[in-house]
């Protein structure tokens, strides 16, 4: 609260540091992020879902590969596969910014392409969830930046009563909220990331709910693991949560089947390992996780999101 006002203090804050103010210049910055993400998704949802979703592609691989984080896109490629010629290396980055400006095009349309009337997301394997849509057992799906990952959350919130997805937000908050928008179409309840997410994913479980969450993603504090050989922290928190309260993760694979339409499958789940220490159990279900990513990512390469760092960083510097 405001001490001078009595009321709620809504000054944006900074997301390096809890509490602090953003200054002026950063304030001016976010607004017009803002203002463009705003143009944006406008501009994109005056045109149909097909449409949309080619023009951000054509965008994705038109201006994605002169950007400088197509290097790192390139990186992990020759990182993940190293006998790969360079044409196909390069064949596999454009087609991955394809998609992404795809997925980028399509928040504007994530209404329609929920909509079970639009037929744009078929299932299969989502019976294995039943026991979360009928309210009986807390359950965890899990998948990666493949496709348009944006359906994991929506799915979830559509097949069960209560769910919970686990998101990453933009460090803008008026972004956000653009994004937050685009997120809630299907309802369902969504956290960023962070203590609060740990502490509302414990909640999730004990309500009985559908928990969703991403885990291809490298975090600076995660556990040690490998991806395609490489040294590589990945996320545990739905691990430690699966073996402490011994609940299976359920890998959903997310395709592109066509301009905003999309194969949803829950595999098999994953049971905990109970044969060791907790510890232990956690190391080898991140390690059946990050197994399950590399044949997902192999299958379908230009659909998974290379342009983040996802390995350490000694791995980029040969």
């Amino acid at each position: 609260m405001s001490a001078s006002t009595g009321h709620a203090d809504r000054r944006p804050r900074d997301h390096r540091g809890p509490g602090k103010r953003a200054g002026p210049g950063k304030t001016l910055r976010w607004l017009a992020e803002a203002a463009a993400t705003w143009l944006w998704l406008r501009a994109m949802g005056a045109l149909s879902p097909d449409r949309a979703s080619d023009l951000g592609g054509w965008l994705g691989r038109t201006v994605g590969p002169r950007l400088a984080v197509d290097r790192t896109a390139r990186a992990n490629v020759r990182l993940a596969f190293p006998d790969l010629p360079e044409p196909r290396v390069r064949e596999i980055v454009r087609a991955s910014w394809d998609n992404l400006g795809r997925t980028a095009a399509e928040y504007a349309h994530l209404a329609a392409i929920m909509d079970p009337a639009s037929g744009r997301v078929t299932y299969s394997g989502h019976e294995r969830l039943q026991p979360a849509v009928d309210g009986r057992q807390a359950m965890i799906c899990w998948s990666g930046h493949f496709a348009n990952w944006e359906v994991l959350g929506c799915a979830a919130a559509q097949l069960a009563p209560r769910s919970v997805a686990i998101v990453r937000d933009p460090n803008n908050p008026y972004v956000a909220r653009l994004v937050e928008r685009a997120r809630s179409v299907a309802g369902g309840e969504r956290v960023n990331k962070g203590r609060e997410a740990s502490r509302r994913m414990m909640a999730a479980v004990r309500d009985k709910a559908l928990l969703a969450v991403l885990l291809d993603q490298r975090l600076s504090d995660g556990i040690d693991a490998t991806l395609f050989g490489q040294p590589a922290k990945s996320p545990s928190g739905a691990a430690v949560l699966a073996v402490r309260r011994q609940i299976p993760l359920y890998p959903v694979r997310i395709e592109r089947a066509g301009p905003a339409r999309f194969r949803v499958n829950v595999e098999d789940p994953l049971a905990p390992p109970q044969d060791a220490d907790r510890d232990t159990c956690t190391r080898q279900l991140v390690a059946a996780c990050n197994a399950r990513l590399e044949t997902w990512i192999q299958a379908r390469p230009g659909e998974w999101l290379w342009q983040h760092r996802r390995f350490e960083k000694p791995a980029y510097m040969g």
